[in-house]
């Protein structure tokens, strides 16, 4: 079973996260905030990160700058209700970059294509 390390201060996301991708065979693994995300990213070696960008203490954008320093090969997914953090540079180290939305038809098909390229 793939395992992905899904990183989001709103624990509605969470749960939404978590059953949807259960749905689709995934181990779901949460962290609430940067520095347990991190935590959780070098002790379950996730095979894939959903990452928030806006979180309380380190934004998602430093946390994905630490997550590809310890292993580059992991596939990130931004996940963030903003658009214009498309145009931020730091943004660019992730995999993918998805808009939040109800519908997690997109977010889904991201994650498969890059769990299975992986």
């Amino acid at each position: 079973m793939k395992k992905i390390l899904l990183v989001d201060d709103d624990e509605s996301i969470q749960l939404l996260y978590r059953e949807e991708f259960s749905e689709e065979g995934y181990l779901l693994i949460s962290a609430l905030d940067g520095e347990e995300a991190l935590e959780k990213f070098r002790d379950e070696k996730p095979d894939l990160v959903i990452l928030d960008i806006q979180m309380p203490g380190m934004n998602g954008i430093e946390v994905l700058r630490q997550m590809k320093m310890l292993e580059a090969t992991v596939p990130v997914v931004l996940s963030s209700a903003y658009h214009e953090y498309k145009q931020d540079l730091g943004t660019w180290a992730s995999d993918e970059y998805v808009v939040k939305s109800s519908d997690l038809n997109e977010l889904k098909a991201v994650v498969a294509r890059l769990i299975d390229s992986a």
